[in-house]
């Protein structure tokens, strides 16, 4: 045997060890655990015209109900335009992590959600509806 060969076979098992030593430490009564390997933040950049819309229609609505008259039109139209510009900075807001997990099993999976829970690189994490919450025995 040469020694590239023995170079790739020690490689191949030291990198089968480090897999196993990740996993090795799961809880047994989780089939659904992992370790966390990875968190990044993700900007979705979205346009905000879903939350313009919606906000638009909740602040003319809501403003509708202020005064009588032309005060009403006024408030209604203010409250519109206040709504849109809420709703759509609301929506433009929107961040998410992505959470990568080795599984127990030694698989591999990435997750999406809005709020990490105290979730950090390192630790254990149940995924269960594609989303990672910390195991808690």
């Amino acid at each position: 045997m040469n020694k590239f060969t023995a170079m790739i076979l020690l490689t191949g098992v030291l990198a089968g060890s480090a897999a196993n030593a990740q996993t090795r430490d799961m809880p047994a009564d989780c089939a659904r655990c992992g370790r966390v390997l990875d968190i990044v933040k993700v900007d979705d950049p979205k346009s905000g015209t879903g939350g313009a819309v919606a906000g638009a229609v909740i602040g003319g609505l809501v403003g509708n109900q202020v005064g009588s008259g032309d005060g009403k039109k006024v408030a209604t139209v203010a409250g519109a335009v206040g709504g849109a510009y809420a709703g759509k900075k609301m929506a433009e807001g929107n961040r998410e992590y992505k959470i990568t997990v080795r599984m127990r099993d030694g698989s591999t999976k990435v997750v999406r959600q809005e709020l990490l829970h105290g979730i950090k690189v390192g630790y254990i994490v149940r995924v269960k509806d594609g989303k990672a919450k910390l195991y808690r025995p």
